[in-house]
């Protein structure tokens, strides 16, 4: 196997800018999205010309697809929330995991239903489901990752109900991680894969209280069906913070957050980073030049929302999104995450440009970090359970603070995802 070590020309040492969000989430946050996160939820081209993260004008030009003006160039992520009068496109939804069915468990608030997401210098449009499956016909979308990877499936199965029904034809594994709906109206198949580390990786368990990560090599419970998707959507993160040991090849890297492990702690983004890299190299290698087009996206990271303690009473109790202005900059590690990512999608581009592979591999982000940040009042919080306070409030109630209500602001992550597909296929 290979041993080489792929960190071998990044310093050792550790800024203390990079020790403070270990230190942060080593604490009280982390117990909590471990809890929320380690029961896994569901499954069973040229490179884009256009970057959707450059800064453009309002002028922007646009070209016509179909019976759509699509702009050009757009920083979907540099924008602020407004109020909008519309409200969500579905209330009801049978897909919905009921931690995040917050309507149905009582939540008494509605405003958060109420917002849109309005990027700066251009439009975002609402979601149509009939021109999403139109896109998509005859066509394989997968969905790959942790709970957030399922989180956004969901909102988008949601999304299309509202215009086409649709069929479980696939559904297997401990919790539902692996499943597929059929869309018979334009044979479109969606699926969910359950891979939280992308690589190949052995979770944590009641006997062993770390993930173990092998970097060099994919995840081969979403890798083997590579031949069988047009278009996969990857979303990881949250499981990065937790303890874990890196392998590459059988040469051990370090670990992060391991005392008592006698290994060197490395943190996790440039493990992160790695994790991307492998996938992405796979993917070039293995797609071949024979083989129709696939689109590779990457949905960002989504900050969580935690204040104090994650089993106290307003652990995430905002009602209204924070204003652009009073949040300017992503603090600490989501910047990091989000960084990381991008710089991992670019670098995926390149590749696949220099090897004459920008034809049957296309790479694109769906850039949320900024706008999920922006939404602390778009969490289930304690509604992740029914009617929490029916018999009063109690000081320790269970909060989440890592995924999205739906209908919720995660449908914007698919708002902005059809508008990358629009211009993948112009």
């Amino acid at each position: 196997m290979d041993t080489t070590n792929p960190f071998k020309d990044q310093p050792h040492s550790i800024p203390l800018r990079k020790l403070l969000p270990w230190a942060f989430y080593a604490l009280l946050p982390i117990l909590a999205i471990f809890h929320l996160i380690a029961r896994p939820f569901p499954l069973s081209p040229s490179q884009s010309k256009h970057s959707l993260i450059i800064t453009t004008s309002s002028s922007t030009p646009s070209k016509e697809i179909g019976n759509d003006n699509v702009e050009i160039s757009c920083d979907y992520s540099n924008g602020n929330w407004v109020h909008d009068k519309l409200g969500p496109l579905y209330t009801k939804c049978g897909t919905v995991k009921d931690g995040q069915n917050c309507i149905a468990h009582g939540r008494p608030d509605n405003d958060y239903l109420y917002w849109r997401w309005k990027p700066k210098n251009c439009q975002l449009p609402r979601f149509d489901p009939k021109k999403f499956l139109q896109l998509l016909k005859n066509k394989n979308l997968a969905f790959v990752g942790d709970s957030l990877a399922r989180n956004q499936l969901e909102s988008l199965l949601c999304l299309l109900s509202t215009f086409s029904p649709h069929d479980l034809v696939f559904n297997h594994g401990e919790d539902n991680k692996f499943r597929k709906w059929h869309f018979p109206s334009h044979n479109v198949n969606v699926s969910i894969y359950w891979s939280p580390f992308l690589v190949k990786g052995v979770e944590k368990s009641d006997k062993k209280n770390y993930n173990t990560l092998f970097l060099d090599s994919v995840d081969e419970k979403w890798a083997s069906d590579l031949g069988q998707m047009d278009l996969v959507v990857f979303s990881v993160g949250h499981w990065f913070l937790h303890s874990a040991v890196y392998f590459y090849g059988d040469k051990v890297l370090g670990c992060h957050y391991c005392s008592g492990l006698n290994y060197t702690e490395v943190g996790f983004y440039d493990v992160y980073g790695k994790a991307f890299e492998t996938t992405f190299k796979t993917i070039i290698e293995r797609r071949g030049k024979n083989v129709g087009p696939l689109d590779v996206i990457m949905t960002t990271f989504s900050p969580a929302h935690f204040e104090g303690e994650w089993d106290k009473y307003g652990a995430c109790s905002k009602t209204k999104p924070y204003d652009a202005e009073e949040k300017k900059k992503l603090e600490w590690m989501d910047a990091e995450m989000r960084e990381t990512a991008i710089k991992q999608v670019s670098a995926a581009k390149k590749e696949a440009r220099e090897r004459n592979m920008s034809h049957n591999v296309r790479f694109e982000a769906v850039d949320v970090t900024k706008l999920a940040y922006l939404r602390p009042d778009g969490h289930p919080g304690p509604y992740m359970h029914p009617f929490p306070f029916a018999n009063g409030i109690e000081e320790r109630v269970q909060n989440d603070c890592v995924h999205w209500c739906l209908p919720g602001p995660i449908d914007t992550w698919n708002e902005i995802l059809l508008q990358v597909i629009k211009k993948q296929f112009n």
